[in-house]
């Protein structure tokens, strides 16, 4: 199901950035992911099993309900899903690089004292149409000159820009779903890791005369490591999300300031 929705995300997102295909952010995800694998599998030799430190990270532990079938732990299935989230925000990190770069292409007039009479703004929207490949400053640019050559009002071409960046502000806060979903989903499986643990832990003080101690303490080590390693990732997901959504979103009101200085502000409508 999540490997849909990953899909189902990418392929949308892909869409809206002009992108003919999903690769790029496929390649960040197989990048965090790999390099997860290939970390689990140095401690994995690194760290000696049934130590602190290989059971609180890996469940590496031969008496761990899941020794038989190691490295399929949930410790090990919490660095994927972390991975997942971090290869999407490296990908967003590229996606916010290549829009603070359209503020560098020049597709407005910056002099200060040019102005842009209505009559002719027909080369200016042809220009931005050939450099329209799905970024947010060329589209809000487009949407605004289309407006003022149709309805030669520059209130109303003001307030195009300002719906069209209410769009692209919410495109942008879609463009996180699927990671705010995996911070959730992250706590969300440590915590079945708990439950899993504690039934372990009670399975094996069934009969009080006959504790299974090597039982009960691995059980407990499953139910207290899973929730703390599960908070502190989902934490780190969460903080990462809260600092590359921010730049998202600074760069998009950049690219609304250049819109608004150099395109509403130096438009002229002519006598009559």
């Amino acid at each position: 199901m999540l490997w849909k929705s990953v899909r189902a995300y990418s392929s949308g997102l892909a869409a809206e950035t002009g992108q003919t295909g999903n690769g790029s952010l496929w390649f960040w995800i197989l990048i965090s992911v790999g390099l997860a694998a290939i970390l689990i599998a140095i401690l994995s030799f690194a760290l000696p099993a049934g130590s602190t430190a290989a059971t609180f990270l890996l469940d590496h532990d031969p008496t761990s309900l899941f020794a038989p079938i190691y490295p399929a732990t949930i410790q090990n299935l919490l660095h994927i899903l972390t991975s997942v989230a971090i290869g999407i925000l490296l990908w967003r990190t590229q996606q916010i690089k290549f829009e603070a770069k359209q503020l560098s292409l020049g597709l407005l007039p910056e002099d200060d004292e040019a102005i842009l009479p209505i009559d002719q703004l027909g080369p200016l929207r042809r220009r931005v149409l050939a450099a329209k490949t799905g970024a947010a400053l060329p589209d809000l640019i487009d949407a605004v000159v289309l407006q003022v050559m149709t309805t030669r009002s520059i209130e109303q071409s003001s307030g195009m820009l300002t719906a069209k960046l209410e769009l692209l502000g919410h495109r942008i806060d879609l463009g996180y779903q699927i990671v705010r979903y995996l911070a959730w989903l992250v706590p969300t499986i440590g915590f079945v890791g708990t439950v899993v643990g504690i039934a372990i832990a009670l399975a094996g003080i069934k009969d009080p005369q006959h504790l299974e101690l090597t039982r009960i303490t691995a059980g407990l080590a499953i139910a207290f490591y899973t929730t703390i390693l599960a908070l502190i990732e989902s934490a780190v997901i969460v903080f990462l999300q809260n600092i590359i959504q921010t730049r998202d979103e600074l760069t998009l009101n950049r690219a609304a300031e250049y819109c608004l200085g150099n395109l509403i502000n130096r438009l002229y409508v002519g006598e009559g």
